[in-house]
């Protein structure tokens, strides 16, 4: 290789380091802390769902939730249609 070709590879390789440090990490570390999220929800706990709604878990059936929005209010829904946890119960005997 020349000087002339290995000039014109840097940038190349610039851009290729600012992917990787500015958009593919974070994206991964983001779609990692959201996968936690859903594996961890638990009956109980207060959510909001990607539709905006705020609801309690009742019950968990696989990747189904049946979440209550008002009292005797249920609707079920998948578990990635949660956006983020906004509490959890506290346990018994804690």
């Amino acid at each position: 290789m020349n000087q002339q070709q290995l000039a014109a590879l840097v940038p190349l390789i610039v851009f290729a380091v600012f992917l990787f440090f500015f958009v593919w990490r974070p994206q991964a570390s983001q779609m990692r802390r959201r996968r936690e999220m859903l594996g961890s929800l638990r009956t109980g706990d207060r959510v909001l769902t990607v539709g905006g709604l705020y609801a309690t878990i009742q019950e968990i059936k696989e990747d189904t939730l049946t979440l209550e929005l008002a009292p005797n209010i249920r609707v079920k829904a998948e578990r990635s249609a949660v956006q983020s946890v906004r509490g959890r119960q506290q346990q018994k005997g804690q």
